[in-house]
């Protein structure tokens, strides 16, 4: 049995960079995830929309996805600011590794451009660089650079329900978000494909890997 973390800055940073590699990970049931929301970034929303919005469409990709409520906990940092939470963002990280002890955590980049994905990043190695492997998803629109590790290949089947759980973020798709276009989804992880010799794939950076740790049967 094997415990894995997912760490999503905000909704819908885990579906986007490594939806496909969740779905597998659903499908094994010597695997056990705990997934992690920071914010729901309620500020960012569009005008008029209820400020609970995300949150709701983040529910509804835990319901398709068969999700017991004791995977995931969505938290309420203030979108934009998590610099001045760093402490309070390590000392949950420091407790979920003390009680969950994931072998394997899967998080933003460091290279990653966007203010509060990169204190999840740096706050992430700092709190498992001891004890967990740990792997970086790929967000394209806030990277000016990518380091590709690994590749994890996806079938026709995982990329359509990729597309089908982040379907539930309308709140994201009316404000004509270009990463959450079908086509698009698609053409990155076609593009990823093409690099591993699979029709589609996911693309990570690989932090560390512990000894006793393999990718192979995730």
């Amino acid at each position: 049995m094997k415990n894995i973390l997912l760490l999503s800055p905000h909704t819908d940073d885990i579906e986007l960079g490594a939806g496909g590699l969740l779905l597998k990970l659903l499908r094994n049931p010597e695997i056990t995830i705990h997934w992690v929301v920071f914010s729901t970034a309620k500020q960012s929303l569009p005008e008029g929309m209820e400020s609970d919005t995300l949150l709701l469409e983040f529910h509804q990709v835990c319901e398709r996805l068969k999700l017991s409520e004791d995977s995931f906990e969505v938290l309420d940092i203030p979108v934009r600011n998590f610099g001045l939470h760093r402490q309070e963002i390590l000392d949950h990280l420091i407790s979920i590794r003390n009680r969950f002890k994931p072998d394997l955590v899967i998080g933003p980049s460091t290279f990653d451009l966007h203010q509060d994905h990169g204190v999840i990043a740096n706050e992430m190695i700092r709190a498992f660089k001891n004890t967990s492997s740990i792997i970086a998803y790929e967000l394209p629109w806030n990277n000016s650079n990518f380091r590709s590790d690994l590749f994890i290949g996806l079938d026709e089947d995982e990329i359509l329900q990729k597309i089908n759980i982040l379907k539930c973020y309308t709140s994201q798709i009316v404000k004509n978000r270009s990463y959450f276009d079908e086509d698009f989804i698609r053409s990155w992880a076609k593009y990823r494909g093409i690099q591993c010799a699979e029709n589609f794939a996911e693309c990570y950076s690989v932090i560390r890997i512990r000894d006793n740790f393999s990718l192979d049967k995730l």
